[in-house]
C-alpha cells in the first residue's frame, strides 16, 4: 500500500483505534487506584476477595497486555499511514516521520514526570525512530522481521525467570545461589503477596502533588529507559506486526467478514486455554512473585500477541458487520483523538484517586475500578465527536501536529458554502 494521498482517512482504523484506547484503560485502571504490585499481582495488598480475584483472572486471560498490544499494533500502522501519507503530499517522509516522534518523545516525558508514570508515549516514540526503516518491506517481510524482536523479548526475562525457578528450588551452584536469592527476596519485597511496597505506595500517592513529582524526578527518574530497555523488542514487534496488516489491508476494513471471523476465532482457541493455564499457575503458587513474573512477563508474550491479533479481527468483524453508523462514527472520532483521549484519562483519573484530587488511592476494589473505567468510556464517546464536528483535530492532536511542522495548523472547519 503506497501513494496514500495526504489526509487519507480510514473508518475502520479510526474506530478500532477507539476501542483501543479505550480498552487500555481497562488495563491501566488498576495501576491508577492501586499500588503498582497490585497491578500484575492480585494478592500484593494480602488475599484477594474473590470477586476481585475473579476480575483478576478476566483481566489475565482477556485484557492484561492485549489491549497494549493493540495499541502498539495501531500506533504501527497509523505511523505508516502518516509517513505514506507525507509522501503522498509532497513532503519528506523521514522529516514528518522524525518531527512527529522527537515531539512525541517530549510529550511521554512530560507526562511521566508531570502526570502519570505509566507513560507509554516515550517508548512509542523511541521505537517509532527504528520502525521507520522497515516502511517499505512487504507486510510478509514485516512478519518475518518481528520474530527476532519477539524472541528477544522472550529471552530476556526469560532467561531471568529461570535462574529465579532454579534458585527457589535450591537447584543453583552456592555462589550463584547466593546472588540469585538476594534477587529473589528484591522481587518478592517488590511485587510479591502482602509486599510492605504496598503501603508505601499508598501513603505515597495520598501526598502532596509536590511529594509525587518529587518521587518521579528522584527515585523514579530512570525509569523511563528501564522501561525502553525491558519492553522495547515486544513492542516493535508487534507496531511491525501492525505495519504488515495495515499493508494487507486488515485494519482498514478490506478482509470480507469470514476471513475476520476465521482469524479471531483461531486466535481465541490457540490463546486463551494456555493462559488460563497460567492464570491458575499463579494462583496455584499463592501468586508469589516468581510465579507472576514468570507468567505475566514471559510465558503470556506470544499468547497475548495471538490474542491482540484476535481482538482486532473481532473489533473489525463487529465494526464491519454489526455496529451500526453512529457507533462507528462515535468510535472512529473517539480514535482520531486517542492523543488526547489518552492524556486526558490520566489527568481525570490522577485527579480522582491521588491525595491532591479526591483521594482514593487503595480504598477501591478491583471490580469496583470498571465503574470510573466505564464513566470514562461514555465521556470519551461523548465529547469526541461534537469536537471533531468543529475542529478538525483533537486539541493535543492539534498541537502536536503543529509543532512537528513548525508550524500552526488550522484548527477550525471551515464551512463549505453551497
Amino acid at each position: 500500500m503506497t501513494g496514500i494521498a495526504a489526509g487519507t482517512r480510514y473508518e475502520s482504523l479510526d474506530a478500532i483505534r477507539g476501542v483501543a484506547v479505550m480498552g487500555i484503560l481497562a488495563m491501566n485502571i488498576a495501576a491508577f487506584a492501586l499500588p503498582f504490585p497490585a497491578y500484575s499481582n492480585p494478592a500484593a495488598g494480602g488475599p484477594p476477595a474473590g470477586l476481585d480475584l475473579a476480575t483478576w483472572f478476566f483481566n489475565f486471560v482477556l485484557v492484561d497486555s492485549k489491549m497494549r498490544g493493540m495499541f502498539s499494533m495501531l500506533f504501527g500502522a497509523s505511523t505508516l499511514l502518516v509517513i505514506e501519507s507525507a509522501a503522498g503530499g509532497g513532503r519528506s517522509a523521514a522529516g514528518a516521520h522524525y518531527s512527529r516522534m522527537v515531539w512525541l518523545a517530549i510529550f511521554g516525558l512530560v507526562h511521566f514526570y508531570l502526570i502519570w508514570f505509566g507513560d507509554i508515549l516515550f517508548l512509542y516514540a523511541m521505537c517509532g525512530l527504528l520502525i521507520f526503516l522497515f516502511r517499505n518491506l512487504s507486510a510478509k517481510a514485516l512478519l518475518i522481521w518481528s520474530l527476532p524482536f519477539f524472541l528477544i523479548a522472550l529471552a530476556l526475562p526469560g532467561s531471568l525467570w529461570t535462574m529465579l525457578t532454579l534458585a527457589e528450588a535450591g537447584a543453583l551452584p552456592p555462589e550463584a545461589l547466593a546472588q540469585m536469592k538476594q534477587s529473589l527476596a528484591q522481587m518478592n519485597n517488590d511485587m510479591g503477596p502482602g509486599t510492605p511496597a504496598y503501603a508505601k505506595e499508598i501513603a505515597l500517592y495520598l501526598g502532596s502533588y509536590a511529594s509525587i513529582v518529587g518521587h518521579r524526578t528522584g527515585e523514579m527518574g530512570g525509569d523511563p529507559l528501564f522501561f525502553l530497555a525491558m519492553f522495547s523488542w515486544e513492542t516493535i514487534g508487534l507496531m511491525l506486526i501492525g505495519m504488515a496488516l495495515f499493508k494487507s489491508d486488515m485494519l482498514t476494513g478490506g478482509w470480507e467478514a469470514a476471513r475476520y471471523r476465521k482469524w479471531a476465532t483461531a486466535c481465541f482457541l490457540i490463546g486463551i486455554p494456555p493462559l488460563v493455564g497460567l492464570a491458575l499457575y499463579q494462583i496455584d503458587a499463592g501468586f508469589s512473585a516468581v510465579s507472576v513474573f514468570g507468567a505475566s512477563i514471559v510465558g503470556s508474550i506470544p499468547f497475548d500477541t495471538l490474542m491482540t491479533v484476535g481482538w482486532a479481527s473481532l473489533i473489525m468483524l463487529l465494526i464491519k458487520t454489526a455496529a451500526s453508523a453512529g457507533t462507528r462514527a462515535r468510535l472512529a472520532a473517539t480514535g482520531r483523538m486517542a492523543f488526547t483521549n489518552y492524556l486526558t484519562t490520566s489527568i481525570v483519573m490522577t485527579t480522582i484517586f491521588y491525595g491532591y484530587g479526591l483521594g482514593l488511592f487503595g480504598s477501591v476494589g478491583r471490580a469496583a475500578l470498571y465503574l470510573f473505567c466505564f464513566g470514562m468510556w461514555a465521556a470519551m464517546l461523548l465529547w469526541s465527536k461534537p469536537w471533531l464536528e468543529r475542529y478538525q483535530y483533537g486539541p493535543l492532536e492539534w498541537l502536536w501536529r503543529s509543532l512537528s511542522r513548525w508550524q500552526l495548523q488550522p484548527m477550525r472547519k471551515v464551512a463549505v458554502a453551497q
